[in-house]
């Protein structure tokens, strides 16, 4: 998922959210409810915006849902611009840097 951190709040890319979708997978479906819980915005309109109140919670979310086996990579790892200057430490292990 593409990201960016601005003033301390991540945004994922609205493009890159997962879709909730009624008659989807529940493994998916839960995914979107559950990163929807700790967004500070989740609104389809707009990147989903996380404080860094909610980052360790977001990184062991990414964590589990990862190890389920059940969403590919790209749908449980951060995607940080190669111009970003640092990944904060909390985030490393779900992160990745791309170009």
């Amino acid at each position: 998922m593409r990201v960016k951190i601005e003033n301390e709040v991540l945004f994922i890319h609205r493009e890159d959210v997962p879709k909730y979708n009624k008659q989807g997978s529940i493994v998916r479906n839960s995914y979107f409810w559950a990163l929807r819980s700790i967004a500070g915005r989740a609104n389809s309109r707009y990147d989903w915006e996380f404080e860094s109140e909610v980052w360790l919670a977001l990184q062991r979310m990414l964590i589990s849902f990862a190890e389920s086996g059940y969403l590919p990579t790209q749908e449980t790892q951060l995607e940080f611009a190669s111009e970003t200057e640092e990944i904060p430490k909390v985030l490393r292990l779900v992160s990745t840097i791309i170009s």
